[in-house]
């Protein structure tokens, strides 16, 4: 069920001091100081228990009866990311800005400093992952659901603040600073019908805390995990105008480098994964020699009703005791997060230039075009990784000696980096009679080369469709919505003395987000591209599907229960023909159009004082769904936007990929939140 409750206590202080010592100089001081406590805590579980831990349970089902099975995955209990999370910090903001205007010129210049300070706790499966997976198949659709109702998982997946399991002193607290020094010319001219503003902005990072170092990485690495943003810096030109060119069109443009916006939580998962401070284990891999007493069984087939479990002995609300041990003679040599020494500041130049024309009849036109272009992105990569050689279509393939204690590194993208053109317009107008309408349009054409979609260094590696998992390449981004209209309509009148009456009805018809189509599994013997060796590929639906040419494509063996027929029926009908002996690119695909309409209705009231107004106000969200519920619905693939179609394993002499399975994937689903209509209703009083 994944539900938990997220929200913050926030508590801010700012003070402000504005001077006017001449009038052409005045000058500004503030000091902010903010306070921010995060929470994420999991609503699953009974409350003389304790929190559940998660249980994830395959399914397989022949939806519609065509021979095609799909696969499912159902969830249970807290997700391993809510199970210690909690990143809280204090910040201490300070600015001194000064303007002065000289002639038609206004000069602006400026030093702020925003010094923060970190908590972050975040432990993976602190109250256990268990998976039930490898029990059932097309032959065998209710297998999982046995083991599960038996309590045997496949795997178990546990981590804690080694070697004391206690999940709070395996947080990191760490500080940095950002400092800013700014100058701005505003520059008047041409009887003020033109603006230009000239502009330079100098950001250096700070910071006196390091990472725990670890030998055992430098080891690995050749180079150590204690690198910061302590020391970097970037200077950011900025040029914009804005030219009233007639009465009726006005002209604006800019161009600029900016930076920023990149969660501090990145930074912070190299002082929290250090190799020493935390653990993680997998219920395989935790048997050690000589095999000590706490191993959780022979083998693998055992129940979680049949061992010893710490706490109160209850199977998923408790962990097993030999999970427990583990961790407390746990080698502290786990897998590290760390920052590439050569990394510079993410950064991106912003161009754009935009117009607004007012027809004499009361039309108004706005288009603008902007083109960013990204350097220095960032990425996280596989450090362990080492390319063993290349798949039958030429990808490479790796291996990773160290499998599920992996060191992955924050970097920045090498070669081409991330891109975006968009395009709008918008049409408006506005009659005499109450009554005003707009409509818009948006193109959008983006593309990276990792979308870091997660807090996680691993999600953040794992949560991407690639051909090569170390070097993705340039692709359509994950966000982007190529075609978007939209429209308002509104109305206003005073039916009622000097009380207003406004209607408003927004809308939006877009086009849904892009998805790959992926292998659902390569865990062939000893692993594909890079996968755990001997353990099966744990980073599921994640490699680029290479789409046959035909039933006789050299490249390809179909295994006899694999079924060719709905295999390429499906090629055919849903795009991927085009792509018939190649990779099929990544986020090539588009989730259905979503549309969806928005109802304001407010009406003023006389107040208590000559001035003020009561209004009362009634706002319907996706006011469609509330008529029929299978209207404006939205439905796209899910996180992490893709589909595994097939099982794969590369043949012994690595000259032909063997597809083992079609599985008719679960398509696109209903995106709750989004889906559903909401009714908000409230006073404001206005004075």
């Amino acid at each position: 069920d994944h539900y938990y409750e997220r929200g913050a206590e926030l508590k801010s202080h700012t003070a402000a001091l504005f001077s006017n010592w001449t009038d052409r100089f005045s000058t500004e001081v503030r000091v902010s100081m903010l306070d921010l406590d995060n929470r994420q805590n999991s609503r699953s579980g009974v409350r003389d228990l304790g929190v559940f831990g998660e249980a994830q349970v395959e399914t397989w089902a022949d939806v519609d009866g065509d021979g095609a099975f799909s696969r499912a995955v159902v969830y249970l209990g807290t997700d391993d990311s809510r199970q210690a999370n909690d990143l809280d910090y204090e910040a201490l903001n300070l600015k001194l800005a000064a303007n002065y205007e000289l002639g038609n010129h206004l000069i602006t210049a400026g030093f702020e400093q925003d010094d923060l300070d970190v908590y972050n706790l975040f432990i993976q499966h602190v109250e256990t992952e268990n998976r039930f997976d490898e029990e059932c198949n097309p032959g065998n659709p209710n297998g999982c659901i046995d083991a599960f109702r038996e309590a045997r998982p496949d795997d178990i997946y546990y981590g804690n603040a080694a070697p004391s399991n206690d999940p709070f002193q395996g947080a990191a607290e760490w500080a940095y600073k950002i400092n800013t020094a700014y100058l701005q010319d505003e520059w008047v001219t041409m009887g003020g019908d033109l603006t230009l503003v000239f502009g330079i902005r100098y950001d250096w990072y700070s910071s006196s805390d390091r990472p725990a170092y670890n030998q055992n990485f430098v080891d690995r690495q050749g180079f150590d995990n204690t690198e910061t943003i302590d020391g970097l810096d970037l200077l950011q030109p900025r040029l914009g105008f804005n030219w009233t060119v007639t009465p009726e069109l006005s002209v604006r443009g800019g161009i600029g480098l900016y930076s920023g916006g990149n969660p501090n939580v990145w930074l912070s998962n190299n002082f929290s994964n250090d190799g020493f401070r935390i653990a993680q284990l997998r219920e395989r891999t935790i048997e050690r020699d000589p095999p000590p007493p706490e191993n959780c069984g022979e083998g693998r087939d055992f129940s979680l009703f049949d061992i010893p479990l710490a706490g109160g002995g209850n199977p998923l609300y408790d962990v097993p005791q030999c999970l427990v041990d583990a961790i407390a003679f746990a080698d502290p040599n786990s897998g590290v997060n760390a920052l590439d020494p050569t990394f510079e500041l993410p950064k991106a130049w912003k161009y754009n230039l935009g117009m607004t024309y007012d027809f004499a009849d009361g039309y108004l036109v706005n288009a603008d075009l902007m083109y960013t272009k990204a350097e220095d992105s960032a990425i996280v990569i596989n450090g362990t990784m080492e390319q063993t050689g290349f798949a039958p279509d030429g990808r490479p393939v790796y291996n990773d000696p160290r499998f599920f204690n992996s060191d992955y590194i924050l970097t920045n993208v090498t070669g081409p980096d991330a891109e975006s053109l968009q395009f709008s317009v918008n049409l408006s107008k506005r009659y005499e009679n109450g009554f005003d309408w707009s409509l818009g349009y948006a193109w959008t054409d983006s593309k990276d080369v990792s979308p870091m979609t997660s807090s996680v260094a691993f999600s953040n590696y794992a949560n991407i469709s690639v051909r090569d998992p170390n070097n993705p390449g340039l692709s359509t981004s994950n966000y982007n919505i190529p075609h978007r209209f939209s429209f308002r309509l509104g109305y206003s009148a005073y039916w009622w003395g000097d009380n207003r009456t406004n209607f408003t009805l927004v809308g939006s018809h877009n086009e849904g987000r892009p998805y790959s189509f992926t292998f659902a599994s390569d865990d062939g013997d000893g692993g594909q591209f890079g996968d755990p060796p001997n353990i099966g590929d744990w980073i599921s639906n994640r490699h680029l599907l290479y789409v046959p040419s035909g039933i006789d494509d050299p490249l390809v063996q179909f295994a006899d229960s694999f079924n060719t027929d709905a295999f390429f029926e499906f090629v055919e009908n849903n795009g991927l023909s085009k792509y018939a002996g190649q990779i099929a690119p990544r986020n090539e695909f588009n989730s259905d159009w979503w549309t969806w309409f928005d109802i304001r209705v407010e009406q003023e009231f006389p107040a208590f004082a000559e001035g003020h107004k009561l209004a009362g106000w009634i706002v319907i969200k996706n006011f469609c769904n509330l008529i029929n519920d299978e209207w404006c619905v939205l439905r796209q693939v899910s996180f992490p936007r893709r589909q595994g179609i097939v099982d794969m394993q590369i043949s012994d002499d690595g000259k032909q990929y063997i597809y083992e399975e079609f599985i008719q994937p679960s398509g696109q689903g209903r995106v709750t939140d989004p889906s559903l209509w909401e009714v908000r209703v409230g006073l404001t009083y206005r004075f």
